[in-house]
């Protein structure tokens, strides 16, 4: 667990958590409401750390309690768990929160409950949690980390303060990647742009194997699609549903190619690709394609993701992308 000086981006957030203890105006319930990897557990981690701190610089991270929380062993942070993997039931709240929020805080000024993955609560477990956030004691801090807080109550929203977590630059991400994970500027530059500003996504990214193997196969099926043959169209349907599970991130690497090669067609500079080694068969793609060929090759990418969502046919629906891809 770190403090706040460790978390890249998200300044705004970080900016009004330390205000509101530097005021002495803490909220009782605070939604923080991102995508999975985006950094809520570490903004509630450090926010955490910094309300039960002892030091004058908060959180100081020397002091006792800023090392039992390090070590997630302080005992006034208290961390909600469920068994079902899918729902936190009325019973998860009734016993980790209502049933112990009553007893003071063991050793410090407040009481933290961090819920993560909130938005499983289902609507008796919400209920049970407003009567809390209705009347919390005094020293209660309440924290509801979420990837969709429209699945929380109205009355639950009303009585929060909600907390969006934004995208981080890509510049920011690929220069953190290259100095935390010393990989190549060139990895870092896919890995940034492919994370859409999610800095946790990066790291996984960054250090993921099978990432390098879909990526791998992405950039061969691209450099190549021209010149398949309509016979050879099922190798390469069954080639793309070998990623069925991650067809999402295979979409976004064509995406990524694509993007490459409109911009060198509209600018013809290698130093804006993301692609940058691949940057032969992208010129050679950028001479062949046109504008309005690129954008229908983007828009049919949009299409073939919402349909794959919709559960209509795989394999359909990655046959008449590979035939757009081939026409435009």
């Amino acid at each position: 667990m770190a403090g706040f000086k460790e978390i890249l981006g998200h300044e705004q957030i970080i900016e009004h958590l330390q205000n509101a203890i530097a005021l002495d105006k803490v909220s009782h319930a605070y939604i923080f409401n991102g995508p999975d990897f985006s950094g809520k557990m570490m903004l509630a981690d450090a926010f955490a750390m910094s309300l039960q701190c002892e030091g004058d610089d908060k959180p100081c991270l020397n002091c006792r309690s800023c090392k039992q929380a390090a070590d997630r062993n302080q005992p006034d942070i208290i961390y909600v768990s469920h068994e079902k993997p899918n729902t936190i039931g009325v019973d998860d709240i009734r016993t980790q929160v209502n049933n112990d929020i009553g007893i003071k805080p063991y050793s410090s000024r407040y009481k933290v409950y961090i819920i993560d993955e909130a938005e499983k609560m289902n609507q008796q477990a919400q209920n049970a949690l407003l009567k809390t956030i209705e009347e919390p004691p005094a020293y209660a801090v309440i924290l509801l980390l979420t990837t969709n807080a429209d699945r929380f109550l109205p009355t639950i929203l009303s009585r929060c303060i909600r907390l969006n977590l934004k995208s981080v630059k890509e510049a920011e991400i690929k220069k953190y990647l290259m100095r935390e994970y010393q990989i190549p500027d060139y990895q870092a530059d896919v890995c940034a742009a492919f994370s859409q500003g999610n800095v946790g996504k990066a790291v996984q990214l960054a250090s993921s194997e099978e990432f390098g193997d879909l990526k791998a196969d992405v950039l061969q099926l691209m450099k190549r699609v021209n010149d398949i043959d309509l016979y050879e169209m099922g190798a390469a349907v069954k080639q793309i549903s070998d990623y069925k599970l991650s067809v999402n991130d295979y979409f976004d690497l064509m995406m990524i190619w694509f993007r490459d090669v409109l911009y060198m067609k509209a600018t013809n500079d290698v130093n804006g690709l993301i692609f940058k080694d691949e940057v032969y068969d992208i010129k050679k793609q950028a001479a062949k394609r046109s504008y309005q060929g690129i954008e229908k090759i983007l828009k049919a990418l949009e299409t073939a993701k919402v349909r794959i969502s919709a559960n209509v046919n795989f394999d359909l629906v990655i046959e008449l992308l590979l035939l757009t891809i081939k026409e435009n």
